[in-house]
């Protein structure tokens, strides 16, 4: 049986030069799998936690904007083509949108184009490539905390 140590003493060993290996062991037995509705948490804030979604949020005080460049001019891609399996389920992806009021018509002369990503359950997520967008777009730098020295506060 090999012992079990703590993260502290496992990255002291690992600055001296010793080998370390990790293993994450999980049970994937269905049955053990939680589902959303057995968590207490969600049990007890049930009107946050929606099936379905209604609609937007309410409007925020704050307006959200991005900040780009200076003299950046709108980038519109031409969309990626489809093949017609692809095109009837971004219509019916889109037309969901629309009647949830998700999305709304636009005339505005930035787009992006949209791709499918399959998931492990083999429907399809749609998925905007704002690659181009995210070139021109001045990041916000915040300091994150390192997570080991977070580990070490604990």
């Amino acid at each position: 049986m090999v012992p079990i140590i703590s993260m502290i003493k496992a990255r002291k060993l690992l600055e001296k030069g010793c080998t370390g290996y990790l293993a994450n062991v999980m049970d994937t037995r269905e049955e053990l799998r939680t589902k959303p509705q057995e968590v207490p948490v969600v049990n007890k804030f049930l009107e946050i936690f929606p099936e379905d979604l209604p609609g937007l949020p309410p409007n925020r005080e704050i307006e959200f904007a991005i900040d780009l460049l200076p003299g950046t001019a709108p980038i519109s891609r031409a969309p990626y083509r489809m093949a017609p399996a692809e095109l009837k389920e971004l219509k019916v992806q889109l037309q969901e949108l629309l009647d949830k009021g998700f999305i709304r018509p636009s005339f505005s002369p930035w787009g992006a184009p949209v791709l499918f990503v399959k998931k492990k359950d083999g429907t399809v997520r749609l998925c905007i490539d704002y690659r181009e967008l995210n070139k021109v777009t001045i990041k916000n730098k915040y300091p994150l905390p390192r997570i080991d020295d977070l580990f070490y506060q604990l």
